[in-house]
């Protein structure tokens, strides 16, 4: 007889488990990848030039596009630091506060637009006055913002920069003022608005009288009540380019008088060729510039 092989054992449970691993197990997918997305507020619009620019480095340059040398939006805040030596200014007039004369409702009412413009913005009001040194020369300061209803001018913009112009004329500092108000007189507060024009415009003479000297610097907007009066009394008036300036809109104006304007129809540059404008003055250079008229009319 043959001899016989030797019989191994073999596990059926563990070879059928081995087999089927082997034979089924698939290895498990990886998830998918996530798209990962510009993070938001990196880049920004320009509306001078359509591009897409890196927001930093518009911030590195003022708040000036590096394509087009569009100047953007700058606040209060942020025109103070540009302007004034750091710390250097001191606000005035904070406690005066806006009310509602005539209960003024539109989309809302007037008390309620004021608290909720007020939280949006960080301001009490449109107008921001006080003392500070730009390049060690001591000067009264004041700005309006278009954030804050449009920098429209109110009875307390009206009475901070009437306060200003008068502290000014008693100190025998320089005044200046950087416009940014699309609104002109602000009607939720109806004739008290429009008295501000002419209060704040009778400072400015007294001040002019004193031998005072006011810088005013247009910057895009300026319009309405605000250009119709203290904007437009500078002794020596500066404005940033391409800023809008100007009592009615371009819009306003071609269908009121019916004729084709020009294309750069009340900008800075046009305000500069028919007089009205004595400098246009880049950002970057709007400091040296406003140092500079000091040195020259100040004794």
């Amino acid at each position: 007889m043959p001899e016989e092989l030797p019989v191994v054992e073999i596990s059926a449970t563990d070879n059928s488990d081995a087999t089927s691993d082997s034979m089924t197990a698939v290895p498990a997918a990886p998830a998918p990848r996530t798209k990962r997305g510009v993070p938001e507020g990196l880049w920004i619009h320009c509306p001078g030039c359509k591009a897409t620019v890196y927001k930093k480095e518009v911030e590195r340059l003022l708040n000036v596009c590096p394509e087009c040398q569009h100047h953007f939006y700058v606040s209060t805040q942020k025109r103070i630091e540009q302007l004034l030596d750091p710390d250097s200014f001191e606000e005035w007039f904070t406690e005066l506060r806006s009310v509602d004369p005539l209960g003024f409702v539109d989309r809302k009412s007037y008390a309620v637009r004021l608290v909720d413009e007020q939280k949006a913005t960080g301001m009490t009001e449109a107008g921001t006055v006080g003392r500070g040194y730009l390049r060690g020369r001591p000067l009264v300061f004041g700005t309006t913002d278009s954030a804050f209803i449009m920098g429209s001018m109110g009875s307390v913009v009206g009475e901070k920069l009437t306060r200003a112009i008068e502290r000014a004329t008693e100190l025998n500092l320089p005044v200046v003022i950087v416009s940014g108000s699309g609104g002109g007189a602000r009607m939720h507060e109806g004739i008290l608005s429009l008295m501000q024009m002419g209060k704040v415009s009778a400072a400015l003479a007294r001040f002019h009288e004193a031998g005072g000297l006011f810088i005013s610097v247009l910057t895009n907007p300026t319009m309405g009540g605000v250009a119709a009066s203290f904007a437009s009394l500078g002794d020596i008036i500066l404005a940033e380019p391409n800023a809008l300036v100007g009592f009615a809109g371009p819009r306003v104006v071609r269908t009121t008088i019916k004729i084709e304007l020009p294309d750069d129809f009340q900008t800075s540059e046009f305000m500069k060729k028919h007089g009205f404008v004595d400098r246009v003055v880049h950002r970057a250079d709007l400091r040296s510039e406003i140092s500079r008229v000091i040195d020259y009319c100040v004794r």
